[in-house]
């Protein structure tokens, strides 16, 4: 098997677009990724995508961060800044985990930090199957662990599943309206469960990857974001009179980070791209890492946290390739990152993202590096992930 690497942007975008590439970095954690939306190819994930998109419209994006985002970010927040001081990373996934599963579908009952913490063990124990590539484990450890994992989030499912078939038997019956349908995930497969041909398994599967990649990529773009903006200015609290600037920081952070520093695809037929010819048996790297920091595209200060760059191919925004693009986007994209700004946008009106306005909260409750303990990097991994990042809150 034979394996290129693209890193140049232009080439990289063109991959990305190719429908004769698929998906093929999970191929490893199939344990958790087999056949959910990510790694489908062709007429089964336009099927899926189609069916799934219903709930990334903007309307529903605007409702989640001005109805469910605020109540599950105080009910998390609250407490630590009581406390005076939090680590990030473990406050990022408890906060993006919760969002992430009002989101997919999954119920918690309690709303107690135990119940957070019981879930939050079982997503990030997915988060590890799912980048099985990139641990630096045993891989059959971590497979038993995923599949112990599975059967404990059944805890969290099967109750969630329950409770909404009985909804949407209810809603087919005439006895409720449709808008008194939980707007999820979940409800969207169970309602199309026998059209498109859904086994109870891949529903499972599919809910557990919206759980896990929502929260392990939102969290790990918002502790890169607040250590880019600790490192870049002295006076973080100045970006609360500039929420668009604070989004920009944002957007320039997650291109210097991007969730996944590399693609891998695989051709499903003989191609050429970028003057090589790629055979159904070889890899193609696309490195993303690298491809977002293109000085061709992002000026030869790439290498830079700068949020005041300027991108002169209007189609190209500040966070360069980080969603991906073509088929395989991000379906988050405008959840996470919100809409990018243009010179006419109305600051009052737009959509931020939950990852600026959770550093924006972060921010309105005094948040500053720790006195006394400094951030440390991941060690299980070789991703760039931070391990721990310790913040505490200045008194009001």
């Amino acid at each position: 098997m034979a394996q290129t690497t693209l890193s140049r942007f232009k080439d990289v975008h063109a991959a990305l677009c190719n429908p004769r590439l698929r998906q093929s970095l999970y191929d490893a954690g199939e344990v958790i990724m087999k056949d959910v939306l990510l790694t489908l190819h062709g007429e089964e994930h336009k099927i899926r995508r189609h069916l799934e998109l219903r709930l990334f419209r903007r309307n529903f994006a605007h409702h989640y961060e001005t109805n469910v985002f605020p109540k599950t970010l105080a009910w998390v927040l609250d407490p630590l800044v009581a406390h005076g001081e939090t680590d990030l990373v473990d406050f990022g996934y408890r906060v993006t985990m919760n969002l992430t599963a009002d989101f997919a579908g999954v119920d918690r009952p309690a709303k107690t930090p135990e119940e957070t913490t019981r879930l939050l063990a079982i997503v990030k124990t997915f988060s590890e199957g799912a980048t099985l590539i990139h641990s630096d484990r045993d891989a059959s450890e971590v497979i038993d662990e995923v599949k112990a994992a599975q059967i404990a989030f059944r805890e969290f499912l099967e109750p969630s599943w329950a409770r909404r078939q009985q909804l949407i038997d209810q809603f087919v019956g005439g006895d409720i309206d449709e808008d008194e349908l939980p707007r999820d995930v979940l409800t969207v497969l169970l309602r199309n469960q026998d059209s498109v041909e859904l086994t109870d398994e891949l529903i499972e599967r599919e809910i557990a990857f919206y759980l896990q990649a929502g929260s392990h990529s939102t969290a790990n773009s918002m502790v890169h974001a607040v250590n880019e903006i600790f490192c870049w200015t002295d006076d973080p609290s100045r970006l609360l009179e500039d929420p668009l600037l604070l989004q920009k920081c944002v957007h320039e952070s997650m291109r210097l980070h991007p969730a996944s520093p590399v693609a891998w695809r695989t051709p499903t037929e003989p191609i050429t791209i970028a003057s090589r010819d790629i055979m159904p048996d070889d890899l193609l790297i696309l490195d993303l890492h690298a491809a977002n920091r293109d000085p061709d595209i992002f000026g030869d200060d790439a290498e830079k946290f700068d949020p005041h760059r300027r991108v002169p191919d209007v189609k190209t925004e500040l966070y360069g390739l980080t969603f991906g693009t073509g088929v395989h986007m991000c379906t988050g994209r405008d959840l996470d990152g919100g809409v990018a700004s243009r010179p006419d946008t109305d600051e009052e009106t737009h959509q931020y993202g939950i990852v600026c306005l959770v550093i924006k909260t972060l921010l309105e409750h005094k948040m500053i590096p720790h006195k006394s303990r400094a951030p440390t990097l991941d060690p299980t991994t070789s991703r760039s992930n931070w391990g721990t990042y310790p913040v505490q809150f200045e008194r009001l």
